[in-house]
């Protein structure tokens, strides 16, 4: 992986969030990839398993939401990713999200983990 292919990751990442249904996350995510909402969280293993976490944890597809992102490292198969999230018009909430992500050797992500910061959540 070199910082274009986590560009480029991220940006499909948020094209899942933003399609309706979870078909496409198996063009994101490793059948049997773990994702972490927070660091200390257990890992929802599995395709299965995260489209379900994923149809409980947003609003819709739909859902107004602006996300800005960097790459702020990459070392062989394993990317972090500063991201951040604002929810709205009218602005409701804004995160700063640390991501740190293991690719598969085809591209898709194995491991994420997701260090979550909102305004006064520490």
């Amino acid at each position: 992986m070199d910082h274009s292919d986590v560009l480029r990751w991220v940006d499909a990442y948020e094209r899942a969030w933003r399609t309706p249904g979870t078909d496409g996350l198996g063009e994101i995510f490793a059948t049997g990839a773990s994702y972490l909402q927070g660091p200390y969280e257990e890992p929802v293993v599995g395709l299965p398993a995260i489209a379900a976490m994923w149809e409980a944890e947003r609003a819709g597809p739909d859902e107004a939401f602006d996300l800005s992102r960097e790459v702020v490292a990459v070392d062989g198969d394993t990317a972090v990713v500063r991201v951040e999230v604002r929810y709205g018009p009218p602005l409701s909430e804004r995160w700063r999200d640390m991501w740190v992500l293991r690719f598969a050797g085809d591209g898709r992500c194995a491991w994420f983990e997701e260090w979550p910061i909102a305004p006064g959540h520490h």
